[in-house]
């Protein structure tokens, strides 16, 4: 967690993940930890629920840094489950029923929200046969580890 620039004014998103501005303000400044974010990153794979979101603003605040590759639980589900109705993280938690028992915090804390996300990641996981049909379904396009286009084996 981070102390933003300027105070919090989203009631609906305060009211939601319980953020208060007197909770950030006891949080180190971006600039503080960004280096030891960056570093805690390296170049390793991330995983997210509507991954976007998340390597966009990562990408924000840290412009130096790239993934190997974006995995998107969302994608994946849809590509995975595609009778359910809906796709929220709520909703996925609910379909596969994975062990939330020893997850941090409560949900919709960065904590909890990451490690309910690695539970679905693994759950969907078992779905694919090999890593790379795991990435063709859960990495999306125009993000770092799309797969290369294979070229035609039978030219020449």
């Amino acid at each position: 967690m981070a102390h933003p620039p300027t105070p919090a004014r989203h009631p609906r998103a305060a009211s939601i993940h319980r953020l208060t501005n007197g909770l950030l303000a006891q949080s180190p400044a971006w600039g503080e930890i960004a280096d030891q974010v960056h570093k805690l990153l390296g170049g390793a794979w991330i995983c997210a629920h509507n991954a976007h979101t998340d390597y966009r603003v990562l990408k924000a605040h840290l412009p130096n840094w790239e993934p190997a590759g974006v995995l998107d639980t969302l994608r994946l589900a849809k590509a995975t489950y595609k009778e359910l109705p809906g796709y929220s993280l709520d909703a996925l938690i609910k379909h596969t029923a994975p062990d939330l028992t020893a997850a941090p915090a409560q949900r919709h804390r960065a904590t909890y929200d990451a490690y309910a996300t690695a539970q679905l990641l693994i759950a969907m996981s078992s779905h694919y046969e090999t890593w790379d049909q795991l990435v063709a379904a859960a990495v999306p396009p125009g993000l770092p580890g799309v797969p290369e286009a294979e070229e035609d084996p039978t030219l020449w």
